[in-house]
C-alpha cells in the first residue's frame, strides 16, 4: 500500500488555510518527498513525520513554492546527527542551485548530500521505479512517476491440490525463496500463484502548461496529481499553468483512475474552487487539503491527519 500525503495543497504562496507544494510518498516504511515549499518542515511535526525517514527529495523546479523548504529539513537532519547521505533530485540547473543554497548563511551539513540532474530518466530502487519526464513550464521544470513493480498473485489453492500438495508452512519457505524441494520435487512459486498485480502508478505534474508528455506518462495511473492552479483561462493570463478544465480534460484522455486536482492559486476559496470544479470536470476528481492522505492500492482509502 502506498500512501499519498498531501503536506502543502496551494502554489505561489502560503496562507492561513494551505501551505505551498509538497507531497510524501510512504511506501514500506521510506517517505519520498515530491517538492518542498517553504514551511514543510512544520507541515511534517503537524503529520508526525520524521524527516529522517527521508532518503530521496525530487523537485520539479526551481520557483520559491516549490523548494524554499529545503535548507530547514538539511539542517533539522544534521542537528539530529544524521549520517545516511541525501539525495536530491531535480532538472537542470539543479547542482548550481541547490550548491549556491547550502553556501547561504554559517551552516555545512553533517553529512553527505547527492545532487542528481535528471532529463527524461528511469531510476530503479528496488520494489519500485521513479519516472521523471519533462513539462512545459517556461523554465527547466519536470513532472514524476511513482511506478511500483509488479507484485506475486495470490497463493492458489486449486493449483496447490492440483499438484497432489496440501497447504502449510512450506509455502512460507516458497514465498521467500521462490522455489522449495518437497518429496524430491521442485515447486516453483508461480506454479501455485495467480497471476502477478499491477503495481500502483501515482503520477505528479509539477507546474505545467497543459502538455501530451503528461497524457503519455499518465496512461492508466491510478492517481494523477495535475496542477490546475486557475479555475478558468482568463485568469491564468500569459502564465505556465493549467486551468480545472485542463487538468479534467487530460485525466479523461489519459484514462486515469483518480485526479487529485492540485496548487490552487491563492485568489480562491476552497469553497469557490470545488464549486467551479463541480461545474466544469465531468470525471472523477478530488480537492486534496493540507493533510489529506489517499492510500493507494486495489482501492483508495481518503482520510486526513489533520
Amino acid at each position: 500500500m502506498l500512501e499519498v500525503i498531501f503536506l502543502g495543497t496551494g502554489g505561489i504562496m502560503p496562507n492561513k488555510e494551505r501551505n505551498v507544494p509538497a507531497i510524501a510518498l510512504k511506501y514500506k516504511g521510506e517517505i519520498i518527498l515530491w517538492d518542498i515549499g517553504e514551511g514543510t518542515l512544520r507541515q511534517f511535526n503537524i503529520a508526525k513525520l520524521s524527516p529522517m525517514k527521508i532518503d530521496k527529495i525530487f523537485i520539479t523546479h526551481f520557483h520559491g513554492d516549490h523548494y524554499l523548504g529545503l535548507m530547514s529539513f538539511i539542517q533539522t537532519m544534521s542537528l539530529w546527527n544524521r549520517e545516511r547521505p541525501l539525495h536530491i533530485y531535480g532538472p537542470k540547473y539543479t547542482f548550481e542551485f541547490v550548491q549556491n543554497y547550502l553556501k547561504s548563511g554559517f551552516f555545512r551539513p553533517g553529512f553527505e548530500i547527492h545532487i542528481h540532474e535528471l532529463g527524461e530518466a528511469r531510476l530503479k530502487f528496488g520494489d519500485y521505479e521513479i519516472w521523471s519526464f519533462k513539462v512545459e513550464h517556461g523554465v527547466p521544470a519536470l513532472g514524476y512517476v511513482f511506478k511500483e513493480k509488479e507484485k506475486r498473485g495470490s497463493f492458489d489453492i486449486e493449483k496447490i491440490r492440483e499438484l497432489g500438495l496440501i497447504p502449510g508452512p512450506w509455502m512460507k519457505k516458497l514465498e521467500k525463496e521462490g522455489r522449495v524441494e518437497i518429496d524430491g520435487r521442485i515447486i516453483h512459486l508461480e506454479e501455485v500463484t495467480g497471476k502477478p498485480k499491477k503495481g500502483v502508478k501515482v503520477v505528479y505534474t509539477g507546474d505545467t502548461e497543459p502538455c501530451e508528455r503528461v497524457k503519455l506518462f499518465s496512461e492508466k495511473a491510478d492517481l494523477l496529481i495535475h496542477e490546475a492552479t486557475y479555475i478558468d483561462k482568463a485568469d491564468r493570463n500569459e502564465s505556465y499553468h493549467s486551468t480545472v478544465p485542463e487538468a479534467c480534460e487530460i485525466a479523461k484522455k489519459a484514462k486515469v483512475k483518480l485526479l487529485a486536482l492540485f496548487h490552487r492559486a491563492p485568489r480562491y476559496t476552497y469553497e469557490e474552487y470545488c464549486t467551479r470544479a463541480r461545474e466544469v470536470c465531468n470525471y472523477k476528481f478530488i480537492i486534496p487539503k493540507d493533510f489529506d492522505v489517499i492510500k493507494v492500492g486495489e482501492r483508495y482509502e481518503l482520510s486526513s491527519i489533520r
